[in-house]
């Protein structure tokens, strides 16, 4: 790992900018008064392109990724995300638990959607799928008061869902019926979408199981891939 110039990395960032993007990003993460992104701040990079960025830094050493991370700047909280979840792919196990702590001791600046879901699985899931007892830290993210904690928590079982092991999902899932956040009923029903693809028994039996406590967007997004006749007949819950 090598101290990289900070400004340095943030500048190649910037060569990506655009102001029509910024204007886009800035409405597309609701960025207003009262919503979810509130006072978060963009440049108006694409994802593509903040990968691009992202490729060439690998090798940043830890104190130069926090300081990315820790900016104000969505698409460098993103950058530095990005690093991070390439250079776990490529670790030995010592490097992979360093990665996985320091993650979840910066989940503050871990705080949209898209920040989430483009780390929480290749990161948090991974290594609690090779680490069973981390699957205690799932269940303490998915109580959280933190809503963006609660969202890693159940995106994080997406790399137990690529495994065909679906028991952590339907556990966080069910943890997470009551929560109140729009973004937290959408994550659910996604996983359990990806679930009933690869078990459409597995997924429906949990739907059917908890129907009364689903919030209707998680239902909405679970039986988004069935055939027309089934998903009607679940939304009126007569199965």
């Amino acid at each position: 790992m090598k101290n990289m110039p900070v400004q340095a990395i943030k500048k190649e960032l910037r060569k990506y900018a655009s102001a029509k993007r910024k204007k886009t990003n800035e409405w597309f993460f609701k960025t207003g008064k009262g919503e979810y992104g509130e006072g978060d701040k963009f440049i108006g990079v694409r994802v593509p392109d903040t990968r691009k960025v992202a490729q060439k830094f690998t090798s940043a050493d830890d104190k130069t990724v926090e300081k990315i991370l820790h900016s104000n700047i969505h698409e460098e909280r993103l950058l530095a995300l990005l690093i991070l979840v390439i250079q776990f792919k490529n670790a030995d196990n010592t490097r992979k638990e360093k990665i996985y702590k320091f993650y979840l001791k910066n989940t503050k600046w871990i705080n949209n959607w898209d920040l989430v879901d483009l780390s929480a699985y290749s990161i948090v899931g991974k290594f609690a799928l090779s680490h069973p007892k981390e699957k205690a830290a799932l269940k303490k993210l998915a109580v959280s008061k933190n809503m963006w904690e609660r969202r890693i928590a159940i995106i994080a079982t997406w790399a137990f869902i690529r495994e065909n092991d679906f028991g952590e999902t339907l556990k966080i899932s069910k943890i997470l019926l009551s929560d109140n956040e729009d973004l937290t009923h959408k994550a659910i029903g996604w996983m359990l979408r990806e679930v009933w693809k690869r078990d459409a028994k597995t997924g429906e039996k949990f739907l059917m199981e908890n129907y009364k406590k689903l919030p209707r967007t998680t239902l909405r997004y679970a039986i988004e891939w069935m055939e027309e006749r089934k998903r009607k007949k679940f939304l009126k819950g007569e199965f």
